[in-house]
């Protein structure tokens, strides 16, 4: 049959054709691992910026209040923090949000007015204050209606 195949091999393997599957396997098997050590990691930001978004568009609203954010013109090289705290459930969480990136977003921050506060039902300590699709921060008090400015009054 095939004199040139060592018998020390076993009797699956003296076959050319399971040989070929054999090597092909093991090529594929080390194509994957070279692939998953070498693929490109994201970076932190990209990270936070895909818990920020999947935050924005599906985390449960709550309402929360400020208890410390950068102060108006604040523009030094270190980061700037939001923290706040919410209540669900009976637990109170207290969190931080770095906003540093979020810079034209978080200007003006009233400390002094109620923020939403969206988080994980499953993990609610998961949570944000502002994204770059939504924001739970007020910038002021009260919101005119577009009839205010003619004089009259809006009632309903």
């Amino acid at each position: 049959m095939l004199t040139n195949v060592p018998e020390y091999l076993s009797i699956p393997l003296r076959s050319p054709r399971n040989a070929v599957v054999a090597t092909a396997a093991l090529a594929a098997a080390g194509g994957l691992a070279w692939y998953l050590f070498r693929r490109p990691r994201p970076t932190e930001e990209e990270i936070e910026r895909a818990r920020r978004g999947l935050l924005a568009s599906s985390g449960r609203i709550t309402d929360g209040s400020i208890t410390d954010a950068p102060l108006r013109g604040e523009s030094t090289g270190s980061s700037q923090l939001i923290v706040y705290n919410y209540r669900i459930g009976g637990v109170t969480y207290e969190a931080a949000q770095d906003v540093t990136s979020l810079g034209m977003l978080v200007q003006d921050i009233r400390t002094d007015l109620p923020v939403q506060v969206r988080y994980e039902p499953h993990n609610p300590a998961n949570s944000i204050v502002v994204a770059e699709s939504w924001s739970g921060l007020r910038q002021e008090a009260y919101h005119s209606h577009p009839d205010d400015e003619t004089g009259s009054k809006h009632t309903g």
